[in-house]
């Protein structure tokens, strides 16, 4: 059984949406917890579009299970972690126009800046992971790294147009994660995970933890938080 954890980004993007103090995603990972879930993920981004300082700093007195916090790995975002100190930190490609994260970190082309985030950040005592698409070389870069965990990249799996691409994408994870554990690396997985599409990673026996986000906090809009984590959980056992 995979532990879910809850990434509350969009709560956040309804609240900033009209710049005032509601829907509050502290109060929505209050909630989630209660419903079940292992763990919050926030991602603090550089433009500050959903996720503020002020919720990061809440989370982290207030958070009783796991606080994950995504992060680009930048002098700034080493810094307001190192100063925080999450349960565990995952680095992510950040680009300022994109709508969500497009892909997983290019760990090795980016070697050099990740291995010096990855050093700073352990150094301090964090659990650092890395996101990075199912691909064999950025496996061997994120162990050269020194990350404790990757979560592998599930999009192109998500948004699969047909059941023979699916299977494809499957393929691809499930390689990608025996490659990692034979490294010693753990094992995460998320991105673009839905209500129809997630039992087929939850049986990854391997994959310790998925990230999920998106697809719990829309349909948490029509059934509620609790509801939305509850079902999710199900599909996650």
């Amino acid at each position: 059984m995979a532990k879910l954890n809850v990434n509350i980004d969009h709560v956040a993007t309804i609240r900033q949406a009209r710049g005032g103090a509601e829907p509050d995603p502290v109060a929505a990972a209050f909630i989630a917890e209660l419903a079940g879930a292992d763990g919050i993920v926030v991602h603090l981004r550089e433009d500050r579009r959903h996720i503020q300082d002020r919720d990061l700093r809440l989370l982290r007195e207030t958070v009783k299970t796991k606080l994950n916090m995504e992060m680009a790995a930048t002098d700034e975002m080493v810094r307001i972690a190192k100063e925080v100190m999450p349960d565990m930190v995952t680095l992510v490609p950040e680009k300022r126009e994109e709508l969500t994260t497009e892909g997983g970190l290019d760990v090795k082309g980016n070697f050099k800046n990740v291995s010096r985030a990855v050093k700073e950040l352990k150094g301090s005592g964090l659990f650092v992971s890395l996101f990075i698409d199912p691909a064999p070389e950025q496996i061997r870069a994120s162990k050269e790294a020194g990350a404790h965990m990757v979560e592998l990249h599930t999009g192109l799996f998500s948004e699969a147009p047909s059941e023979e691409e699916m299977e494809y994408e499957l393929d691809k994870i499930e390689g990608a994660v025996n490659s990692a554990i034979k490294s010693g690396l753990r094992v995460a997985a998320g991105h673009g995970l839905d209500y129809t599409n997630t039992a087929h990673i939850a049986q990854m026996e391997d994959i310790e933890e998925l990230n999920i986000g998106h697809s719990i906090v829309s349909r948490s809009v029509l059934v509620g938080i609790e509801k939305a984590v509850s079902d999710m959980l199900i599909l996650c056992s």
